[in-house]
């Protein structure tokens, strides 16, 4: 394809790891994140382009996105946020922030890179980033459910109005050993805790993830758009053994 691949939220697990596989494919990049000393050497360490934004702030997006130029041949937007609380805990704060960030940065970027991504002409892909939550319904998750559940609807949407010449997809992964979830997955007995939880006795590593958004953005996946592809372990429809 002859377009960049525009990776938001580049310094993350599942950024850092699919921009490297993408850079070894070939692929040009740009990327965007926030944190600008460390979106620097890896998009030296890549031959990369960037810009930093905040995906907490939608509007700084359009600016990095609209950076990469034209065409575009593929939009991911690796973002996302962790919210564990019990109900009563959830603060307007913590569900506005969620919203922000999963959905509203999801349309934000999407809605930047339209016309490089149209551009490119048909064979444009644009992946977001779900759940497994969404789908299950896990305790102390309804903030960040609530605004993956709106990226889910985004996906479906947008990929019914931007069909032919767009691909929408979306991941519902489940717990991802990234820097985000450190809290979560560096506590080894937590961690083997919620391992067993799933039919295939593991957590998710970014790669995994990165393996299923380097397939969504390449013509190997050409007939399929509109789908929320469950990444999980086999978590979200698979009851345990024990």
């Amino acid at each position: 394809m002859r377009g960049k691949v525009v990776i938001v939220g580049g310094t993350g697990g599942i950024g850092v790891a699919l921009a490297r596989r993408l850079a070894a494919a070939g692929r040009p990049l740009h990327l965007v994140a926030r944190e600008a000393g460390r979106l620097s050497a890896l998009a030296s360490e890549l031959g990369a382009s960037f810009a930093t934004a905040d995906a907490a702030d939608p509007a700084s997006l359009r600016p990095a996105i609209e950076a990469a130029g034209s065409p575009l041949s593929g939009l991911v937007y690796a973002v996302g946020t962790i919210t564990l609380k019990p109900l009563p805990r959830v603060a307007v704060e913590d569900a506005e922030r969620d919203f922000r960030v999963n959905a509203l940065g999801a349309l934000a970027a999407v809605q930047a890179a339209l016309p490089a991504l149209r551009a490119q002409g048909p064979g444009a892909s644009v992946v977001l980033f779900s759940t497994v939550a969404v789908q299950r319904g896990f305790p102390l998750h309804a903030s960040i459910a609530m605004a993956k559940g709106g990226v889910e609807g985004l996906t479906r949407s947008l990929a019914a109005e931007l069909a032919p010449e767009i691909r929408v997809n979306a991941i519902a992964p489940s717990l991802t050993r990234t820097p985000l979830a450190a809290g979560l997955t560096e506590n080894p007995r937590m961690a083997e805790t919620i391992a067993r939880q799933h039919p295939l006795r593991r957590l998710g590593e970014p790669e995994d993830a990165a393996a299923l958004a380097a397939f969504l953005l390449s013509a190997d996946s050409g007939w399929i758009t509109g789908q929320v592809i469950a990444l999980d372990g086999g978590r979200g429809t698979i009851e345990t053994k024990g």
